[in-house]
């Protein structure tokens, strides 16, 4: 690592690496293409230099869970001349979300239909299209922000509306922090289903994103079929 302020993230690289390979494996045993699947790096509480470490080492998306660290760490990695593709992964606020216009690729957290069109309408004062996925609360865990199962008629609906400041993309979820492999498979399987029905409903090319998969368990993600994962420690090391 030759990128000054960046050097005591070394370990990052090889991070980088064991993830990628371990992605590849599992994607070739399920006859999918390792290339179809996003790594995203989720750098929270991690400086600026961190992230840019994995920009360096050939990561081209990072994620968040608050909006102003976002929004801080844009603005030091422009100034690198650094230019990732930002995913906001994290609960986001009404009042946060004209700041995050035209800055974020994706938005994973839409949980109800108010920050919807919240995300539309300053979209539209903005000129800009903000492509968005719904987060479904697939376990229905209470600790846990999302669309119930009980709720996809609505997904469909305001779906159907077509709010003309935001572009439905796919759909989000959050597997149990648990040690049952079976637990975290059950709800993986159940998203996945849930992603091809909500796919053959609207017959969309851009409806593609399905974004599920931690640093505890991306490898079962890949196995159902997502498409993106959002990995922290993995990557980065333990907070």
């Amino acid at each position: 690592m030759e990128h000054d302020g960046v050097l005591e993230y070394g370990y990052i690289s090889e991070n980088i690496k064991t993830v990628r390979e371990k992605i590849s494996k599992t994607a070739i045993k399920y006859n999918r293409d390792p290339d179809s699947i996003t790594v995203i790096g989720v750098s929270k509480t991690y400086p600026a230099e961190a992230a840019a470490a994995a920009l360096y080492e050939g990561l081209t998306d990072l994620g968040e869970n608050r909006a102003e660290e976002l929004l801080d760490k844009a603005l030091i990695l422009e100034d690198l001349k650094l230019a990732p593709k930002w995913h906001m992964i994290g609960t986001l606020q009404r009042r946060k979300v004209k700041q995050l216009i035209g800055v974020t690729s994706l938005i994973h957290s839409v949980d109800s239909i108010k920050l919807l069109e919240e995300i539309s309408t300053k979209s539209v004062s903005a000129g800009v299209v903000t492509d968005i996925l719904f987060e479904l609360n697939i376990a229905e865990e209470e600790s846990k922000h999302g669309f119930l199962p009980s709720q996809l008629n609505e997904i469909t609906e305001i779906m159907l509306s077509k709010l003309p400041g935001v572009k439905s993309r796919g759909i989000m979820t959050m597997a149990p922090f648990t040690d049952s492999e079976y637990v975290i498979e059950k709800v993986f399987d159940k998203t996945r289903e849930v992603f091809l029905s909500l796919s053959e409903i609207f017959s969309n090319d851009d409806f593609n994103v399905l974004s599920m998969g931690m640093s505890n368990d991306y490898q079962m993600a890949v196995k159902y079929a997502s498409t993106h994962l959002r990995i922290g420690t993995a990557i980065f090391g333990r907070r």
